[in-house]
């Protein structure tokens, strides 16, 4: 038994037995050691699933159709794929787009390209072409793995690419002839942990998409801490709602539930359906159950039911949790409903976990092995004090350069790299504030927290608040500029279904806000609009702030807004 092995095992183990022991886990962790030479795929996956007959992978269609991957099959199915790859040029070192859906090929491929020490592009299915240029030059693609419906979207793209498509296809290879070829196990890559492995694009909220770097070990080994965040063990069934091609994906639906040796499950669907969702979380036994917050939101619209009964820990992940949401839940289902704090650049940092306390609205406290501090965005001074705001960062020197579960920097973008890892911390460009007790509340995007009458306003406390009012499916607050007070908050709002957006929905959800939120912080506008997102589903902020300039330009304002001077009863002394 190799010593990469042992030790990965050990640091594995030791944080599935310190579950509900956070002080304990922060206390004695420490990342295990691997290498000189490091490959998860072949060091780790492979040695747990030699002759192992438990199910690796499950895919559910919404036609009920059942797909079971044992984790032996998954290895030889890999092996099998890698081989084939390599025969048809891919190299260890070489960049592999992967554009495929929630299908058994994308595992397969995950794991065959990463035993050829080849680094892997994951993108999800909605980019266009456009899009895939960009990812194709500045990530030096040499080589795809796709869809046949995808191929098209490839046209304008390097002529030099190996192309390869689920299916068969004139001009392209078809991954479905690697299936005939030796699934016995490949030699050794020889890749160190410092060698590149990942390649993510990140959404791209307010600007053009970063390219993260990551390493043999920086995910592989750095999510162990996302395994213990989501409180996974051995023999879990475990169901996380994310796209491929996003890290969350890579998070949730990879490497923590097969580090944990559970179960993936996966349930496909066209269109969001609560009452499927949670007759497969019944039926299908599920353990633990990881979902955005949106999805959390539309499971309460439906009514979430009695808890299904094999349910053990439930997670939100992508966005901050509403306080209301976790009481809903936990009122409807008796779990407590916990969220954390990562980025595609690391893995998971905060978080609140199995058997702690939870405080309403905070992420939890920093997750083992990870050096978390605040940092004055001003002085760039470590802040000490309980409630004082500041910048989530990692500490560098105290990790001694770099923290194992962070990215190696933003690929070919040195002035990124350069602000991102100033003054010798990693930046996350998030606010919070800390308590005594160590928990970490969001407060928000430094590029979303703004001023009103010198008050500053968290978009995520005052989004908090609206949701609240059963009008409210989703809210997005933003600052309209305003002559008197340079700005006040305005909340563009998605409709829960059954509700008109017209003047008495207006003033109920304004007059709610009044009643719930400080004079200072009072919303003082709504519009009802359609709410722009990124392909991976987070709100872009960034263009609503932009309309707003441009209708203060016009003194204009939106189609469908209203505001509180326009109602009498509103203006009224509270």
């Amino acid at each position: 038994m190799s010593i990469n092995f042992q030790n990965y095992r050990a640091a594995r183990d030791q944080l599935v037995e310190l579950a509900g022991q956070h002080q304990r886990a922060a206390d004695e962790f420490a990342w295990p050691s691997v290498g000189p030479r490091f490959n998860w795929a072949v060091d780790w996956f492979d040695r747990i699933a030699e002759g192992n007959d438990r199910a690796a992978l499950i895919i559910v269609e919404e036609d009920s159709s059942r797909l079971e991957v044992s984790f032996d099959q998954m290895r030889r199915r890999s092996n099998a794929l890698a081989r084939w790859l390599s025969v048809h040029g891919v190299r260890r070192g070489d960049s592999v787009i992967l554009m495929l859906g929630n299908q058994v090929e994308l595992w397969e491929s995950m794991l065959a390209v990463m035993k050829l020490g080849a680094v892997i592009m994951p993108t999800t299915t909605a980019a266009g072409t456009s899009e895939l240029v960009d990812r194709v030059e500045r990530g030096e693609a040499k080589h795809v793995i796709c869809n046949v419906a995808d191929i098209a979207k490839f046209d304008g793209t390097n002529a030099t690419l190996t192309r390869i498509a689920v299916g068969a296809s004139d001009g392209w290879l078809n991954l479905h002839d690697s299936y005939v070829f030796d699934d016995m196990p490949l030699d050794h890559p020889g890749t160190a942990p410092d060698d590149r492995l990942l390649l993510y694009f990140t959404s791209g909220t307010t600007s053009r998409p970063k390219l993260v770097e990551h390493t043999q070990i920086s995910y592989p080994v750095g999510h162990l801490t996302t395994m213990y965040w989501l409180g996974l063990r051995p023999g879990d069934v475990h169901l996380n709602i994310s796209s491929p091609g996003w890290a969350k994906h890579a998070w949730s639906c990879f490497f923590a539930p097969w580090i944990a040796e559970a179960t993936i499950f996966i349930f496909n669907y066209e269109r969001f359906d609560a009452a499927a969702l949670v007759a497969q979380l019944r039926g299908s036994e599920v353990s633990t159950f990881c979902a955005p917050p949106t999805v959390w939101r539309m499971l309460i619209g439906a009514d979430l039911g009695d808890r299904p009964a094999a349910l053990r820990e439930i997670i939100g992940a992508g966005e901050p949790l509403n306080p209301e949401v976790i009481s809903q839940v936990q009122r409807a289902w008796g779990l407590v409903l916990r969220d954390g704090f990562g980025q595609t650049e690391m893995t998971a940092a905060i978080g609140n976990l199995p058997g702690a306390v939870l405080k309403p609205g905070s992420m939890g406290q920093p997750l083992p092995g990870v050096p978390v501090v605040l940092i004055d965005p001003t002085s760039g001074e470590r802040v000490v004090e309980a409630g004082r705001e500041g910048e989530i960062c990692l500490d560098l020197e105290d990790a001694g350069g770099r923290p194992l579960s962070l990215m190696t920097g933003y690929l070919g973008d040195p002035e990124r790299n350069a602000a991102a890892m100033a003054g010798g911390v990693y930046h996350t460009g998030d606010i919070a504030v800390m308590d005594e007790d160590g928990y970490i509340t969001y407060v928000g995007r430094t590029d979303d927290v703004f001023k009103s009458s010198d008050y500053k306003v968290s978009p995520f406390e005052l989004e908090s608040v609206l949701i609240e009012h059963p009008a409210v499916a989703e809210a997005a607050v933003v600052p309209a500029p305003d002559a008197v007070r340079l700005a006040v908050p305005k909340a563009y709002i998605a409709l829960a279904a059954g509700f008109e957006p017209n003047e008495q929905t207006a003033f109920e959800i304004l007059k709610h806000a009044r009643e719930k939120l400080p004079p200072y912080l009072r919303v003082r506008r709504v519009e009802f609009f359609e709410l722009p997102k990124t392909i991976s589903g987070k709100i872009r902020r960034v263009e609503l702030r932009g309309r707003e300039e441009t209708l203060a330009e016009t003194a204009g304002a939106g189609a469908l807004e209203w505001r509180d001077d326009q109602f009498p009863a509103l203006r009224a002394p509270q």
